[in-house]
């Protein structure tokens, strides 16, 4: 057992389910084409690390799938807002005596194996923000529970990151390099591996 872990939060590739607000600028299909993609390049800069992982499900397990290959331990994710689905997440694993636990989503195609290995060392010393272009972020890095940052924000908005940095205010942190968050058509860039399955929408 490490003493680091990686929490992944994702939904079940289905369709009409993922990246609703891409779909209603494309398709169901579309959406689900490019989830399924951004699923495939989490998993893949993620299996490698040294840490331990687990993958967290929004209501239901899916067996023999991506998340079969790489150590990945499976788990339903609590229930409410994101917050508490990532605090609950959080309270899991330092009870499990984890020293550092970074917790990422699936939906940043910029992500990058050495931005996570980065964050697992930055996060020994301090907490580490990956802040994203919308105003939220895409990764937290913790080496204490606490509950501060996952309460009173209202998530989903460009409100996000700037009342998490409120929170830490007095406190060291460390910001990683700002990326972009795919959630509308505009987020994907033509030289992007996402861009054969929307350029028929541009």
């Amino acid at each position: 057992m490490s003493d680091q872990l990686l929490i992944i939060f994702i939904r079940k590739p289905e369709l009409g389910k993922v990246k609703t607000r891409l779909a209603k600028e494309t398709s169901d299909e579309v959406a689900l084409a490019v989830y399924k993609d951004l699923l495939t390049h989490t998993h893949h800069i993620t299996k490698d690390l040294e840490v331990d992982k687990w993958v967290f499900y929004t209501d239901e397990i899916e067996f023999e799938d991506i998340w079969d290959e790489g150590n990945f331990m499976k788990m339903i994710q609590a229930e409410g807002d994101l917050g508490n689905k990532m605090q609950q997440a959080a309270f899991k694993g330092f009870g499990a005596n984890y020293l550092e636990i970074v917790i990422i989503g699936s939906d940043i195609e910029e992500l990058s194996t050495e931005i996570l290995e980065d964050a697992f060392e930055q996060v020994k010393q301090q907490t580490v923000i990956g802040p994203a272009e919308d105003g939220g972020y895409y990764l937290l890095g913790l080496n204490e529970p606490r509950t501060d940052l996952f309460t009173n924000k209202q998530w989903g908005t460009d409100s996000v990151l700037r009342d998490t940095l409120i929170n830490l205010e007095n406190e060291e942190i460390f910001l990683l390099d700002e990326l972009n968050d795919i959630d509308y058509l505009e987020d994907i860039e033509e030289d992007s591996a996402l861009y054969h399955h929307v350029k028929n929408y541009k």
